[in-house]
């Protein structure tokens, strides 16, 4: 089993900006909804830096020297577009020396309403040994996190993955278990929701976090 850490199972301001990305009096704000869940990824950053390897180092101050634990090694930050890029922010504002990835991610539809998700574009660097984190909002189906995490695996194996999603259905989790490789997983969300509809979207959810956070799009 992948271990799976729900930040919004602990009372904490985390929550607080969690009811704001889902509700439909302050998400149409576009720029709250997108400084939202940059201060969610700010915390999910902050959470994960916990788990990563340290290393001591002497540093000078005015007055002398102090021994501190430096991170011995930054992450290689990865998201699927577009929807990702204010999350992938937060991150990146405290992982601010980290490389970074892109994924775009699309779901094809076809005359019966049906779709399939499909990878149209990727840029990575190196991730053989690396600390890898891939953040989408929401993880839905789960299917376009596998199809990103298969992907990137092009660029080497990494020696751990942190899957970071804000809203995650039980769907997606369990789809998530069964196609990533648990011994070297973390998966973290927000808050797990059981229901999906029929176009697979999450419920309660908070709708298309890419329209929220950019404006509508035209459907193919």
């Amino acid at each position: 089993m992948i271990n799976t850490r729900n930040l919004g199972a602990e009372n904490s301001l985390f929550n607080q900006f969690i009811s704001e990305v889902r509700n439909v009096a302050i998400q149409n704000d576009a720029m709250r909804f997108r400084r939202n869940l940059e201060r969610l990824g700010e915390i999910f950053a902050y959470e994960i830096s916990k788990t990563l390897p340290y290393e001591k180092k002497t540093i000078t101050t005015p007055l002398g020297e102090a021994e501190m634990s430096i991170l011995k090694q930054q992450p290689v930050l990865a998201t699927i577009l577009r929807a990702g890029l204010p999350l992938h922010q937060g991150l990146l504002n405290y992982y601010d020396k980290a490389e970074n990835a892109f994924i775009s991610a699309f779901r094809k539809h076809d005359e019966e309403g049906n779709f399939e998700i499909q990878i149209d574009y990727m840029s990575a660097p190196a991730l053989k040994n690396r600390t890898l984190i891939i953040v989408d909002p929401m993880l839905a189906t789960g299917k376009s996190m596998v199809l990103a995490y298969k992907a990137l695996l092009t660029m080497g194996a990494p020696k751990h993955i942190h899957i970071v999603s804000v809203i995650a259905s039980a769907d997606g989790i369990e789809y998530i278990q069964k196609y990533v490789p648990s011994a070297k997983t973390t998966l973290w969300v927000g808050a797990i929701d059981q229901e999906l509809t029929a176009q697979s979207y999450i419920v309660p959810g908070l709708g298309d976090a890419g329209d929220l956070a950019y404006g509508a799009k035209l459907q193919e």
